[in-house]
């Protein structure tokens, strides 16, 4: 008796299980519980990889976020400065004496020389006047680093800045000097007043003003308006043109040696015949 009733017992409750597999909502809700599961399972194992990563590398990526980085920042869209006339009334400047340029013509060559004495020599840069013949307040050209504040009686006195790139802007025939050796000056900010000079007194109250880029003058009024790097190529080409008539004076002395070595080697056989 008690066999058959243990046996009715687990007939119904298999009855019963099969019964509640049927019915439709028993195999979705299985399914979402074990995708509830699985997704717990994944979370739980990703914080406690982060957490892993973390502990071996997080000081070392906090100092790179904060600290740890210490170059400087490079400023983004830095713009790029032109140069400038390097005086304060540009409306009232003019010019007096022009650069010499070797290709100009031979009047304009004549009229660019520097007579000092007894000496004749090319004028490297240009001689700048005002209108009204006044004293006139002189700025720099260009932003960089004063180089040089020299007393020069012949020059009439000279400041030298610094640029990138070996670019060096000078201003000669000044006085009442606004900066030292060692400042940071800013585009137009004012750094003398323009004087006289010994070395042009024709010119009485100037301005000299010289661009040289690794010690090669360059035509200022050419590069007005434009970067220091487009004097790059000039350069290049005035320093190859340069070898090439040293090449050529070598060659020529060269040859005038020999003449005169054959010369005199003729003349000496010609008393030894005689």
């Amino acid at each position: 008796m008690k066999m058959r009733e243990e046996e009715k017992k687990l007939t119904s409750q298999k009855k019963g299980k099969k019964s509640f597999l049927k019915k439709r909502w028993v195999y979705p809700a299985i399914y979402l519980a074990s995708a509830a599961l699985i997704i717990s399972a994944i979370f739980w194992y990703q914080s406690s990889g982060n957490q892993s990563a973390k502990n071996e590398f997080g000081m070392q990526g906090d100092k790179l976020g904060k600290n740890g980085n210490k170059n400087d920042a490079v400023e983004v869209g830095k713009s790029v400065e032109n140069f400038k006339w390097p005086v304060k009334n540009t409306e009232q400047a003019q010019i007096d004496k022009e650069f010499y340029d070797e290709k100009a013509s031979e009047d304009k060559q004549e009229a660019a020389m520097i007579v000092y004495g007894s000496t004749y020599q090319p004028n490297r840069g240009i001689d700048i006047t005002m209108k009204d013949a006044k004293d006139f307040e002189v700025v720099a050209a260009l932003s960089g680093t004063v180089s040089k504040v020299e007393d020069d009686s012949v020059l009439g006195n000279v400041i030298e800045i610094q640029h990138e790139d070996g670019v060096v802007t000078q201003y000669q025939s000044i006085k009442d000097y606004k900066v030292s050796v060692g400042d940071k000056v800013k585009q137009g900010q004012v750094i003398a007043t323009a004087s006289t000079s010994q070395l042009n007194e024709k010119a009485k109250t100037h301005l000299h003003f010289e661009i040289r880029k690794d010690n090669i003058a360059v035509n200022p009024v050419s590069y007005f308006d434009k970067p220091a790097s487009s004097i790059e190529e000039v350069v290049k080409e005035q320093a190859v043109d340069q070898n090439n008539e040293k090449s050529n004076d070598e060659s020529d002395q060269s040859k005038q040696q020999d003449n005169k070595e054959d010369t005199t080697n003729g003349t000496d056989q010609e008393d030894t015949q005689g």
